[in-house]
């Protein structure tokens, strides 16, 4: 076994990484950018060495740097995780050049699949389906446009080098050929400086099924069997489950035995996986499977294929550097059960899914699943890298099951005040079509609104919650011939909003804030502290800032007369606009900022005071 390993990555794969490598009594080292200087990764490592400024090409991706905290710190092998340098061919020669072991494939195997034209006809000669395209060297628009109408609209344009949607275009009119292929051709140039495409035919029903395989320096290759991993949104994962729902044991045997073909046909060693495109319109079949491209690395969604294999890909990973052979035959892996995994990412289905930055002040992932994460409740998450910031993974004996204790740990997970997309998993996940198995890459976008979280919790949330919160917001109400009802002024994530009591709601100690968790969703409540507080006295009219953030507009003057309702204060946080306003007719007693101030959460901002106090 490896007596010391660098791990050239950061979050929860590195975290991961360096759990099972102190599993196997393997010293660890962590690099970290100076956004990171305090992250989990960094602290469960045995030693840390910093590599630069915060932005990936002055820290994560500077090879040299990573090389020299080997150097430094005796390390004899580098895991590059996934992301980052993990596929890059040149820098994997670098380690080996050094004398260090690559936790990985050959660089010749990563150039192999690294283009997606040479890969595909290299798939041809092992004879692996691809899909029906054109791969030629001639470029020229007249070729590509004639290649087009001999594959059959809609046909997708795809740049030779590309990944992750970039350098993508499907186009279902000839008319509309010449203008695709010039927009694709310069969003390749710019994300990977290749301008070339390949024409593929652009399937109708889509399904994403892809194969992990294994190889050691042995001349052993297996298959750990397929995920599905066809819940996508802009060409993102989201949801990935295994094995693929509607898959029969023919047509598994069929892609699996494809899958370990196109390993031995670049000599593959480590763990890789091989991606196929189904056309599902039909349902899963043999012979509308199609090779689509190989991701020479570990994979985010890797522990679905552990759940149901009862198998620690990271711990072959560690093992096959060591050169050990693989632990497994390919007789002795078997499926068992059902898994599925959701990423949990910092980001805002209700602004268009941007992403969400702070301090996790609340980070509670629900119980009952395995979560992977490279966070910490009270840990920054920074606008310089992935906003994934967990993952959530349910493994049960059928699928349904899985499926209901994924979505009942997502609707309990709170996080607050930074925004993540847990109810829109949540709503994912109970989407009639999903529930049923019938998944393809279109299902997100066709379900639109459907999958959008709620904008505010249910009633029965709101009372409970302004229980807690009742002495601090308390505005007695009267009813003819009724019970006497009290109602509460508050804010709801910033926005003013009241709330009837409970009858038995009881007077709290002035708590300044309770969050509401519910279907995936954390909302904060928090009192205005601005209206009557029993007998008439007059409240303090204290408007507080409900989260840290920036004040951007101050609409009132000290002294000036308002309205119940106007709009006095506007902060900026978590990249949105929260509105603070006046809780009743007064004059303003107090201006404690002014534009451009950095608040803390709870900081006192305007006081309010009745004309007749």
């Amino acid at each position: 076994m490896l007596p010391s390993l660098l791990i050239a990555n950061r979050g929860e794969i590195a975290c991961r990484v360096i759990r099972t490598a102190r599993a196997l009594d393997v010293r660890t080292v962590a690099v970290y950018s100076d956004a990171d200087a305090d992250a989990l990764h960094v602290r469960l490592a045995d030693t840390a060495v910093r590599l630069g400024p915060p932005p990936a090409r002055d820290s994560y991706l500077r090879g040299d740097l990573i090389l020299a905290a080997a150097r430094e710190t005796g390390a004899v092998a580098i895991h590059p995780g996934y992301g980052f340098l993990s596929e890059n061919a040149d820098f994997a020669e670098a380690v080996i050049e050094a004398g260090l072991i690559w936790v990985g494939p050959d660089p010749a195997s990563i150039r192999a699949m690294g283009l997606k034209d040479a890969a595909k006809q290299r798939m041809i000669a092992a004879g692996v389906p691809v899909t029906p395209g054109y791969l030629g060297e001639d470029q020229s628009p007249e070729r590509l446009a004639a290649e087009a109408e001999r594959v059959g609209y809609p046909v997708l344009i795809k740049a030779v080098a590309g990944g992750g949607g970039k350098g993508m275009r499907r186009v279902d009119d000839p008319a509309d050929f010449a203008a695709a292929l010039v927009a694709c051709r310069r969003e390749a140039a710019a994300a990977f400086g290749d301008e070339r495409v390949l024409i593929e035919r652009y399937i109708l029903a889509p399904r994403h099924v892809e194969v992990q395989v294994f190889g050691d320096r042995h001349g052993n290759v297996v298959h750990l069997f397929e995920r599905d991993c066809s819940l996508q949104r802009r060409h993102q994962k989201v949801i990935e489950e295994a094995p693929a729902p509607g898959m029969d044991a023919v047509t598994r045997a069929a892609v699996c035995d494809a899958a370990v073909r196109a390993a031995r046909a670049v000599d593959y060693v480590g763990a890789g996986t091989i991606e196929f495109i189904a056309d599902a319109s039909e349902g899963l079949r043999a012979d509308r499977v199609w090779f689509m491209e190989m991701n020479t690395r570990l994979q985010v969604e890797h522990p679905v294929t552990e759940a149901i294999t009862g198998v620690d890909l990271v711990e072959w990973q560690l093992r096959v550097a060591s050169g050990e052979p693989l632990p497994l035959r390919q007789d002795q892996l078997a499926i068992s059960g059902h898994a599925i995994e959701a990423r949990l990412y910092a980001e805002d289905p209700a602004r268009g899914f941007l992403p969400s930055t702070g301090t996790l002040i609340a980070f509670g992932p629900g119980a009952g699943v395995r979560v992977d994460t490279g966070v910490e409740q009270g840990a920054t998450i920074s606008p310089h890298y992935d906003p994934m910031i967990a993952k959530l993974i349910a493994h049960a004996d059928t699928r349904d099951a899985a499926r209901a204790r994924l979505g009942a740990a997502l609707a309990g997970t709170q996080v607050w005040p930074v925004r993540t997309n847990a109810g829109f998993l949540v709503r994912a996940l109970d989407h009639p079509d999903f529930a049923a198995g019938a998944v393809d890459t279109g299902l997100i976008e066709r379900a639109g609104e459907a999958l959008m979280p709620r904008e505010r919790p249910s009633e029965a949330a709101l009372t409970a919650a302004a229980g807690e919160l009742a002495s601090a917001a308390l505005v007695p109400g009267f009813r003819l011939n009724a019970s006497p009802r009290r109602e509460a002024a508050f804010l709801l994530d910033g926005q003013p909003i009241e709330v009837a009591l409970a009858s038995t709601a009881v007077p709290s100690d002035r708590r300044e804030r309770a969050l509401i968790t519910e279907a995936g969703q954390t909302y904060a409540l928090t009192p205005f502290r601005a209206a009557a507080a029993g007998g008439g006295a007059a409240g303090d009219g204290a408007i507080l800032a409900p989260m840290p953030g920036r004040v951007i507009a101050v609409e009132v003057s000290a002294g000036e007369r308002v309205r119940a309702g106007q709009r006095l204060v506007t902060l900026e946080a978590m990249k949105m606009e929260h509105s603070l306003s006046a809780p009743f007719d007064g004059v303003i007693a107090a201006l404690d900022v002014a534009v451009g101030a950095q608040v803390a959460d709870g900081a006192a901002l305007v006081r309010v005071e009745r004309e007749d106090s």
